[in-house]
Formats: structure tokens, C-alpha cells, sequence
């Protein structure tokens, strides 16, 4: 048993090495893009020796992977965290448009895109298909709410792949940049779903 504090603080130390790291390159890219990083510069940036960087990570493209996953994570779990607290469907809807539009105003997505294309539209490919898969989890009690008012099943899987398409073609092509945007771009998609599914 006394080997356990010894572990907890070995696994903090490992978390917090694995930050810098992912720290470091994130820094990197925004700076010169993902064709540009170098082990050396992150270990340089992460001020740290290239035999510690090798304890956790074989090669640059295995960090590269595991920094998209890192990235892919901390947008969801920010997410559900915005979202433990809301009352009501309306609410969730809300929460979850206006923690969006802050991604794209605050989290350097356009960024990435500028000064790492070929970087950030293979991160996109990858996470599409889970990205439309989590919304709907996260808009369930939205969605059950509208089914029980409207008197029909929606497509959930349809509004949800419109939304994710929405919120990365603001990363590729910005539009307007006013604050309320996205959430009125959002809301007017699913009004239009909304009333052709009622009407049906």
C-alpha cells in the first residue's frame, strides 16, 4: 500500500509531462503548421530532453495522433461539463450552441486551418462520423422533448451531420463574425427541420 501515493504522484507527473508536450506542439503548429514540427522543437518548446518525449511517443506522426485525439477529447468533456447544469431541453440547446460559437471565436480552429490545411481537414475527416454520433447523445433530452411536441420521430442523425457540417465549414470559410452567428445559422436549420418534419 505504500507504493500507492508513489504511483498517484508518477501518474500526475506522467499527465503533466504528456501536457507540456501536447502544449508545446499545439504552440508549433499555430506557429508554422504540422508540415514544419520537428521532435527536437517540441522538446525544445516542452523544455525537455528528447529521451524523456521518447517515454511517451515513438515518432512524430504517433504524436501528431495522439495530440488529434487529445484535442478531439478536451472539446467533448468541456462540452458535457457545460452542459451537467442545464434545466431544461431549451437550455441544453443553448448551452450547447453558445459553447460552439465560443470553440471557433476562442479555441484557434480557423487558425489551425490557415497554417496547417492538410493537418486540420484530415483531423476533420477523422472525428466527422464520431462527431455526429456524440451530438446526438448530447442533444437526446433536446430531441426527445421535440418528438413528444411535435408528434413525430425526428431524424436525429440528419440534424446532428447538418450541424458538425455547419460548424467546420465556419472553420474553412468563415461568415459572418458577429457574436450570435453560428447560433442563429443553428437555430434556422432546425426550425426549417423542425417544420418539415411537423409537416410531413
Amino acid at each position: 500500500m505504500k507504493d500507492a501515493p508513489r504511483s498517484r504522484r508518477n501518474n500526475r507527473r506522467s499527465e503533466q509531462t504528456i501536457r507540456k508536450i501536447f502544449d508545446a506542439t499545439e504552440q508549433i503548429i499555430l506557429a508554422s503548421g504540422a508540415e514544419g514540427i520537428s521532435i527536437l522543437d517540441v522538446c525544445r518548446a516542452a523544455n525537455m530532453s528528447r529521451g524523456t518525449f521518447y517515454r511517451y511517443f515513438q515518432s512524430q506522426e504517433n504524436l501528431l495522433d495522439a495530440f488529434s485525439e487529445h484535442k478531439r477529447e478536451s472539446f467533448y468533456q468541456m462540452l458535457a461539463l457545460a452542459l451537467e447544469s442545464c434545466a431544461s431541453p431549451d437550455e441544453r440547446l443553448v448551452t450547447m450552441v453558445n459553447y460552439l460559437e465560443d470553440y471557433l471565436a476562442n479555441g484557434n480552429p480557423r487558425r489551425m486551418m490557415l497554417v496547417a490545411p492538410e493537418f486540420a481537414l484530415k483531423f476533420f475527416k477523422r472525428i466527422f462520423r464520431d462527431a455526429v454520433a456524440r451530438f446526438q447523445v448530447f442533444l437526446a433530452p433536446v430531441f426527445d422533448a421535440w418528438d413528444e411536441s411535435l408528434g413525430v420521430k425526428l431524424d436525429r442523425e440528419l440534424i446532428c451531420d447538418l450541424m458538425v457540417r455547419l460548424v467546420m465549414s465556419e472553420q474553412l470559410i468563415e461568415g459572418e463574425t458577429e457574436r450570435g452567428a453560428i447560433p442563429r445559422q443553428i437555430g434556422q436549420l432546425v426550425t426549417a427541420l423542425r417544420f418539415a418534419n411537423s409537416s410531413s
